[in-house]
């Protein structure tokens, strides 16, 4: 609907300066709650079906019965409303409805400042500092509340069948348990769809690991729809491989290769690190596994004296270390490092770091789901050199892969 000059004129007659229009009295506040109750008037003419003084009014059965105030806060602070009323109490207006506080837009204000790590304290300040409105604890706690439902929707929602890469790790939370602060782990299952976009398939908050843990989490992604995993890349968490290969019997479980390296720098002293580190570069850079063998047993004829953990780790662990010398340079790449959920768990604990704890474990998941929807929204593209890698995953897996 277009606006005539003439109106903006006349309703800027006045204008001095930006507090005229903005301020606490000023032009957009006064328009807005003016053009709220004139619409709120036209909502109750048409619920009684005739208009103010109308002589068709008469005898209806129902009439206009004066207004009462409510105060709705919003971007432009508070803003006293007057709301008209029916004689018979039914009239429900839609532009500002029963029991609403707020404009619409207010809410999603809260949740954004919350998703973005700030406290209730940090969220009070900025409402009132920005708006001039004072917000309580408990309408942030109940506005942020309102993503429950949502959350358990995403948590349940089905999944896709097939997912060539998945990544599976855990971040730390610390959560408030029978009076005391206890430290629990956030597991995060990160999937790769055939077109190559990241998915975060879920959250699961639990004081201990192990491969009951994971053997849940495996058969509640089947019994979400996942029917087949080609590789699963994970960092060493106890229990991890044999739940995964439970539930899914023919995925290549993969050690991640930079967590092994970290692992092995922990022994190491600083002024050897960058030739440990190289050393051990040579291994996991092999064209075969057995070249990366031979690279092995040269590194440990090297170090053993000094540090004989390192290469023990790696040959204990071997059998997971060596499915990626299977793969192509396209593939191999991406399945190199879980830094991809490394980068997510990152992002996480800049959002949960302002936390000394969380009241409860629906506290965090809640925070951590918000924060994950704002990261999700800039996963629009495919992995690096996906289009490269799919195909030759359609040659590998050419009887688990769908044609189209």
């Amino acid at each position: 609907m277009a606006i005539r000059d003439e109106l903006l004129e006349e309703l800027l007659k006045e204008y001095k300066n930006p507090e005229d229009m903005f301020g606490k009295n000023g032009i957009i506040k006064e328009l807005t709650k003016r053009l709220v109750e004139k619409a709120m008037d036209a909502e109750l003419t048409h619920h009684l079906g005739y208009e103010k003084n109308n002589p068709d009014g008469k005898n209806t059965g129902n009439s206009r019965n004066g207004k009462y105030s409510k105060t709705l806060k919003g971007d432009l602070g508070k803003l006293p409303i007057n709301i008209p009323r029916d004689r018979n109490g039914e009239f429900d207006p839609q532009i500002i409805k029963k029991h609403q506080t707020r404009f619409d837009g207010f809410d999603d204000k809260i949740i954004s400042m919350y998703a973005r790590g700030m406290t209730t304290r940090d969220i009070q300040a900025h409402l009132q500092e920005m708006y001039g409105v004072e917000v309580s604890p408990d309408l942030i706690s109940t506005v942020t509340d309102s993503v429950i439902n949502e959350v358990k929707e995403w948590q349940s929602r089905p999944l896709e069948e097939i997912y060539p890469i998945m990544y599976l790790d855990a971040t730390t939370v610390k959560v408030r348990h029978e009076g005391r602060v206890i430290n629990k782990s956030a597991y995060l299952a990160i999937g790769i769809n055939l077109d190559g976009i990241k998915e975060v398939l879920g959250i699961w908050l639990e004081q201990t690991e192990g491969a009951k843990l994971w053997l849940k989490v495996m058969t509640e992604m089947r019994n979400r729809g996942v029917k087949d995993i080609f590789i699963a890349c994970i960092d060493g968490l106890k229990g991890f491989p044999e739940a995964i290969e439970a539930q899914f019997p023919k995925t290549e479980v993969q050690l991640c290769i930079v967590h092994m390296v970290r692992n092995s720098l922990r022994f190491v002293s600083w002024k050897e690190r960058k030739q440990v580190a190289a050393d051990l570069k040579a291994v996991y850079r092999a064209s075969t596994e057995a070249e990366a063998q031979q690279h092995l047993s040269e590194f440990a004829e090297k170090w053993d004296s000094k540090y004989p953990t390192i290469s023990k780790s790696w040959l204990a662990n071997w059998n997971r270390v060596i499915p990626f010398f299977a793969y192509p340079e396209e593939i191999r790449k991406i399945i190199y490092t879980t830094n991809a959920i490394e980068s997510l768990n990152n992002s996480l604990k800049k959002t949960i770091k302002n936390r000394a704890s969380f009241p409860t474990d629906e506290a965090a998941i809640k925070l951590l789901y918000l924060s994950l929807k704002n990261i999700m929204k800039k996963w629009t593209m495919p992995v690096r050199n996906w289009g490269m890698a799919i195909n030759q995953f359609a040659i590998l897996y050419d009887d688990r892969l769908p044609l189209s």
